[in-house]
C-alpha cells in the first residue's frame, strides 16, 4: 500500500512541474526570425584579386617551331582555319607581313575546329605605342574552350610589364581564376608566347560536372600556371561555374578597349588523346 502511495505521489509531481515548464514556454515572448538581407548585385570587383603581386622575373628568348604533327592554326599567309565567332562568316582580322592584328569593328573570331584536350602554341604582341592603364592597356584573351561567341575559358592577354591591375586579371591568369606564379612579361613592342596544355572538363549525360578543367601555361618560356584546376567558365562578373560542353574551338578576342590593336603570329594546335 505504502509502494502505491510513493508512486501515486511521484506521478502526481510530475504532471505538476511539466505544467508548471509547458505554462512557462507559453508564457515567453516568441523570438522573431531575423530578417533575411537580399542578395547584393554583383560587381565586378567582387572577384578581383589584388595581392599577392606575382614577382618579375626575366625571361629567355625563344620561338617554337610547330612539330611534325601539329595542326597550323596561323603560319602567316591567311586566315583559313578561323571564323567570326559572331556568323561563323570568314576572319575578317588584318593579316599584314606574316602578322594577325585585331579588327576590333569585326568582333571575335575562332577556329573553324573545335578541340577537346590539346597543346597549344601562341604568339602575342601589345605595340610599343600602347597607352592606357589597368585592363584598358592591350586586354585581349585567348578562349581556351569557347563555349559562346564571347564566352567560355580565358587565357587573359594584357600588357602586365609594370601595369599595376587587379592580379587575377594580369597576363598569364586564368582571368578571374588564378594568379600567374610569377610575372615574365616583356616589354610593349615585344613579341610573347604562350605554350598551354589544356584538359577539357568531362560532363555526365545530366550536364553534371564528372571532371574538371585543367591548364598548364609558360609565358615566354616559364611556368605560371601549374596544372591549375579551373571552378568553370571565366566571367567579368560573378563566380565561375561549369556548363556541359563536348569539343569547342578556340577563340580571340577583340576585346574593345581604347588601346592600341594586338597581333597575333605563329599559332599551332596539337590533339591529345
Amino acid at each position: 500500500m505504502r509502494s502505491l502511495i510513493s508512486l501515486i505521489l511521484a506521478f502526481t509531481t510530475l504532471v505538476v512541474v511539466d505544467g508548471a515548464l509547458y505554462a512557462q514556454q507559453q508564457a515567453a515572448p516568441q523570438t522573431a526570425r531575423p530578417q533575411t538581407a537580399p542578395p547584393a548585385t554583383p560587381k565586378p570587383q567582387d572577384t578581383e584579386l589584388w595581392e599577392p603581386v606575382p614577382k618579375v622575373v626575366t625571361p629567355g628568348a625563344e620561338c617554337k617551331a610547330p612539330p611534325s604533327d601539329a595542326i597550323i592554326l596561323f603560319d602567316g599567309n591567311n586566315l583559313d582555319e578561323w571564323v567570326s565567332a559572331k556568323d561563323k562568316s570568314p576572319a575578317k582580322w588584318i593579316v599584314t607581313d606574316g602578322v594577325l592584328t585585331v579588327n576590333k569593328a569585326v568582333g571575335n573570331i575562332e577556329t573553324k575546329r573545335a578541340f577537346r584536350n590539346y597543346q597549344l602554341h601562341i604568339e602575342w604582341k601589345i605595340p610599343a605605342n600602347i597607352t592606357g592603364s589597368g585592363q584598358a592597356r592591350g586586354n585581349s584573351g585567348v578562349f581556351l574552350a569557347s563555349t559562346a561567341p564571347d564566352a567560355g575559358y580565358e587565357l587573359q592577354v594584357l600588357d602586365s610589364y609594370n601595369n599595376q591591375t587587379y592580379v587575377n586579371g594580369m597576363a598569364g591568369s586564368i582571368y578571374k581564376q588564378s594568379i600567374p606564379l610569377v610575372n615574365p612579361s616583356h616589354k610593349p613592342g615585344e613579341w610573347q608566347s604562350y605554350d598551354v596544355v589544356w584538359t577539357a572538363p568531362i560532363f555526365n549525360a545530366d550536364g553534371s560536372l564528372r571532371t574538371p578543367a585543367y591548364v598548364t601555361v609558360f609565358f615566354n618560356g616559364v611556368l605560371v600556371e601549374n596544372h591549375f584546376e579551373l571552378k568553370g567558365e571565366t566571367r567579368y562578373i560573378g563566380q565561375a561555374s561549369y556548363k556541359k560542353y563536348d569539343t569547342a574551338p578556340i577563340l580571340l578576342q577583340a576585346h574593345g578597349d581604347p588601346s592600341e590593336p594586338i597581333s597575333f603570329r605563329n599559332i599551332w594546335v596539337r590533339e591529345l588523346n
